[in-house]
């Protein structure tokens, strides 16, 4: 790693990424071997009708700035006309141009971190609609931004709204893998003994990733879905379709970027057993659980899921940390270590594919 820092390292934290930023800082206290804090002292005050600004209270001319920010985090709130108000993704979005532009273009660069992409799902356009993410990253880069970070994109073809700047998706395979090895004992990582399956089409390269460096088979679901009808924007799923071999006695782990409601979860798994699969697990980099943990709850008694593993980028309520069924995937000291490796100006290809680790980790536990 190159000796010479790009610029003054500062990291500025996002309503709702506190607890993130300040791990974060922690690591990088710790490398560095100073006392001193590199979060940026500021704040996004709001006036009685919902409107606000952003105040940054030290100088940051010359300095490499990177912003955490988590657009998905519904536990920050804030008063409007005397009632109480949930940050909406478009609040938060709108607080994170309020910081780039009282940055003022003083700071030698900029780096956003949004682990999950704002709007990362209305990545494409199929009628008359709008291309919400792909406007956010344009709009972005015009205020200034330099590069942008982020973590399992919905579809990482996203990139191409902003050909020439910087950006990085990242994923958590070797976190996950980590978490999982460390957490199920006796778990066996064979041909004979584990399948990884894709609930669709387009979780399949991850899949595909998973599969060829732990050496397993893969198997798929495709979505039927009824093209005539139109409810909350999209066409209803009518069927989960299973390609792949024969899963009787075997664990199965089903990746996906995202938990929304887990609909889509409960039926693949249902499905799963049927063909007599003998545990599910699930890899998800982003838990929301948009509605709430009750059928989460039920799928684990009644022996449908066993385990579920979601990262720390995003906001989860406390209370699912006393859920047997839940495990947390901590990237802290992963995002860490993109950020002073980017600080030094160095090149995170080596993050970014972690074959290596995963080899050394799986040998380390006698999987190979």
């Amino acid at each position: 790693m190159k000796n010479e820092l790009y610029g003054e390292l500062k990291v500025i934290a996002m309503k709702g990424c506190e607890t993130l930023a300040s791990q974060v800082d922690s690591y990088l206290k710790e490398w560095r071997e100073t006392d001193e804090t590199f979060i940026v002292n500021h704040t996004c005050p709001r006036f009685g009708t919902g409107e606000a600004k952003c105040v940054i209270n030290e100088s940051l001319r010359g300095d490499d700035v990177y912003i955490i920010t988590d657009c998905f985090n519904y536990s920050v709130t804030y008063k409007m006309y005397g009632m109480v108000v949930p940050m909406s993704p478009d609040d938060h979005y709108a607080d994170l141009k309020r910081v780039v532009s009282a940055i003022a273009g003083k700071a030698r660069r900029i780096t956003v971190i949004m682990p999950m992409l704002y709007e990362g799902r209305q990545h494409k356009r199929s009628r008359r609609e709008s291309l919400d993410c792909a406007i956010m990253l344009q709009e972005l880069i015009s205020m200034g931004v330099t590069n942008f970070l982020t973590f399992d994109a919905h579809d990482p073809r996203i990139s191409n709204a902003i050909p020439l700047h910087g950006f990085d998706n990242v994923q958590p395979t070797y976190q996950m893998i980590k978490a999982f090895i460390n957490n199920i004992s006796d778990i066996k990582i064979d041909k004979d003994n584990l399948v990884m399956i894709s609930p669709d089409e387009g979780a399949m390269q991850r899949c595909i990733y998973y599969s060829s460096v732990l050496g397993v088979d893969i198997g798929m679901f495709y979505k039927r879905r009824n093209y005539a009808v139109i409810v909350d924007g999209k066409n209803p799923i009518e069927a989960h379709e299973y390609l792949g071999k024969d899963l009787h006695g075997k664990d199965v782990i089903i990746v996906d970027d995202m938990i929304a409601s887990g609909e889509s979860l409960f039926d693949v798994a249902k499905q799963l057993k049927q063909r007599g699969a003998k545990r599910i697990f699930n890899f998800a980099t982003f838990g929301l659980f948009t509605s709430g943990f009750e059928k989460f709850d039920e799928a684990y008694e009644n022996g449908l899921i066993d385990k579920i593993f979601t990262t720390n980028l995003v906001y989860h309520r406390p209370e699912l940390e006393t859920k047997g069924w839940w495990c947390e995937v901590n990237m802290s000291k992963y995002v860490s270590l993109l950020i002073d490796t980017l600080n030094h100006d160095t090149s995170i290809s080596s993050f970014i594919d972690p074959a290596d680790r995963i080899e050394k980790i799986l040998k380390k536990n006698n999987f190979k």
